[in-house]
């Protein structure tokens, strides 16, 4: 929650997250299943990270047609989460619904204050480190990105691909294995653009929360 705080200002985060897509090759069953909505066969991981750009959770097993926050709804992070007393939250785009436990930035369209503007930048800042981790993450293993082309496998050998890359990953930041040159030059400007508001009806209590952590933090910055 410290090295989080530092980023952006914004208190009692525990992790970012967001989904990523992973190109693959048409696989021969369930091929149109694959296809995501930029047109292309992939696989859609999701992700936590700390504030260190280490991955803390990991999915890797879905189809690149199946959306962000269906991913984490389908999940034991979100079993996790919503049955366990934990201190602190998650953050997340506006792809996924505003929970108790996953706060999510504000309609710009009603952002109406000075304390709802820090909100948005304090948010948008802090959450940016898991696009960095899946920056820095492709960076460095290139069969992740479509600049090293498509993983030539079956689905679930991809899976185990991803999952690999990403404990190596890991040892590389606990490591201080030097970052890629030209890292900081990538332009991350969020997750894959899928659409940024959820089907999901946003929970009561987020709300209140949310609403809560405005006035009592953002609006004595």
């Amino acid at each position: 929650m410290t090295k989080f705080y530092s980023i952006g200002a914004f208190p009692k985060v525990i992790g970012a997250i967001d989904g990523t897509l992973i190109p693959i090759r048409a696989p021969a069953k369930e091929e149109h299943l694959y296809v995501c909505h930029k047109g292309f066969h992939a696989i859609n991981v999701m992700a936590v990270c700390d504030a260190q750009m280490r991955f803390t959770n990991l999915v890797a097993k879905w189809h690149g047609s199946v959306h962000d926050s269906a991913i984490f709804n389908g999940s034991a992070l979100q079993i996790h989460m919503q049955t366990k007393q934990q201190e602190g939250w998650l953050l997340g785009d506006r792809g996924y619904a505003l929970q108790c436990y996953l706060m999510t930035p504000l309609n710009p369209d009603k952002v109406s204050s000075p304390a709802e503007e820090k909100y948005q930048r304090s948010h948008t800042r802090t959450r940016n480190v898991i696009e960095r981790s899946f920056g820095l993450l492709k960076q460095r293993f290139r069969c992740l990105d479509f600049s090293g082309g498509t993983m030539q496998f079956s689905p679930s050998r991809c899976c185990d691909i991803i999952v690999a890359t990403v404990v190596l990953h890991n040892m590389c930041i606990l490591d201080n294995t030097p970052i890629p040159d030209g890292f900081d030059a990538i332009h991350l400007n969020g997750s894959d653009d899928q659409p940024m508001y959820s089907a999901q009806p946003c929970d009561e209590s987020g709300v209140a929360i949310r609403q809560k952590l405005i006035q009592e933090v953002f609006s004595r910055m």
